[in-house]
């Protein structure tokens, strides 16, 4: 069995329209909720072997603020640059290459991929998940080729303005 979590990154900030879209900080909402998030990860009791971040500005804060709050250690936080805008195919490739002795991953990346992603496990569960939303799905499978899958349940889905 293996257990992947999709995150999605925290609410980005457009005050700065000379950044590039790779280049846009969480702003006040999405510092407060990141690390609200990341009590509730821990709260269900998901310990990742690896956390896989976008390069994004937006996703690497995110990925770095929910480490902490899990007590992951930050220098094996991995920033994958291919994780940004990732489509549902691409992040499916991404993970399947990621090593069999890792049981449990956290993809901190974007929309709509991951929305297509979760989806694409537990059909019809959300038309979007929202910023510093995580869905955590328990795969029946021995490696990350996802492709393969025999099963897959549904083990949290959280968001911040849904009340715990």
């Amino acid at each position: 069995m293996k257990t992947l979590t999709i995150f999605r990154h925290a609410k980005s900030s457009w005050n700065h329209p000379e950044l590039s879209d790779h280049d846009r900080p969480l702003n006040k909402r999405g510092k407060r909720d990141a690390p609200v998030m990341g009590d509730r990860l821990k709260a269900a009791g998901i310990r990742p072997s690896l956390i896989l971040s976008s390069s994004a500005e937006r996703a690497s804060k995110t990925a770095h603020t929910v480490a902490k709050q899990i007590c992951y250690p930050i220098e094996f936080l991995q920033r994958e640059p291919s994780l940004y805008h990732a489509g549902m195919n691409k992040l499916l490739d991404i993970i399947a290459v990621q090593d069999e002795g890792f049981n449990s991953i956290i993809v901190v990346s974007h929309n709509p991929g991951l929305t297509d992603l979760a989806n694409e496990f537990i059909p019809s569960l959300t038309s979007n998940i929202p910023t510093a939303g995580f869905v955590s799905i328990k795969i029946d499978t021995d490696d990350w080729n996802l492709r393969t899958r025999k099963s897959a349940e549904l083990i949290t889905y959280d968001y911040p303005k849904r009340q715990p």
